[in-house]
């Protein structure tokens, strides 16, 4: 029987946790199934048999729903998922909370909860550039700060730069005692609060020396050209 090929989506979940440790996971559907499979980055490869190839997709859709819902995967669960499956029986989580889940961080997942937060991640997902506009503490610079660490996570960009004004629309710095950057921390501070919460303190710390992740003052950008980058103004 001819064998065909499909390159799935990791879809926000993390790689590490999903195909486990040395591929653990991947290698245990391997030997479950009559199939290939390798995962590179945020994209898992899988050859065989048709059916073998469609029973591993429903397979790794439930793997993908455990790991996004609890921040772990054990091989118990891959077993336990991959006997129900086999059984015939189903047990798919609604596509509406597949589509909702932007981010997989240590503390569990984050996911638009509103109707607006939903609609801004369908908008950030379909187009090169989104203009939210909404009252403050509607979740705008933290949807999209885990979009932005979402798409460096899945290698879709390579930079993250964060940028703010200096001064908000009509104030004055003064004379606020520091430098340049002790004035304008408070004003960037929901940034960093945002990075603080999806990255674990060692990470955070290495992106922003590498300065993988920028966070600078909007009147700073003027004459930069930014490639393969994610910018959030």
């Amino acid at each position: 029987m001819d064998t065909i090929e499909k390159r799935l989506k990791t879809n926000g979940a993390d790689p590490r946790i999903l195909f486990g440790f040395g591929d653990s996971h991947l290698l245990y559907l391997e030997q479950r199934f009559d199939v290939t499979i390798v995962g590179r980055g945020d994209t898992i490869i899988v050859r065989g048999r048709k059916e073998d190839v469609d029973t591993i997709e429903r397979i790794l859709k439930e793997m993908k729903y455990i790991a996004q819902k609890t921040g772990t995967l054990s091989e118990k669960d891959v077993q336990t998922v991959v006997d129900l499956i086999a059984s015939g029986k189903n047990m798919e989580m609604p596509p509406e909370e597949v589509d909702s889940i932007v981010l997989y961080t240590k503390g569990g997942y984050i996911k638009a909860r509103t109707p607006g937060q939903l609609a801004f991640l369908k908008a950030a997902r379909t187009h090169d550039i989104v203009f939210a506009i909404g009252p403050a503490g509607t979740g705008k610079t933290y949807m999209a700060v885990a979009l932005a660490l979402a798409a460096l996570r899945n290698h879709e960009v390579g930079k993250i730069v964060l940028a703010r004004p200096a001064v908000e629309a009509g104030e004055r710095l003064g004379y606020l005692p520091g430098d340049l950057q002790e004035k304008v921390d408070p004003y960037l501070r929901p940034l960093y609060d945002a990075l603080e919460d999806m990255l674990p303190p060692d990470k955070l710390r290495a992106y922003l020396e590498r300065r993988i992740i920028e966070i600078v003052p909007l009147a700073y950008m003027r004459g930069r050209t930014l490639n393969n980058a994610f910018i959030i103004i």
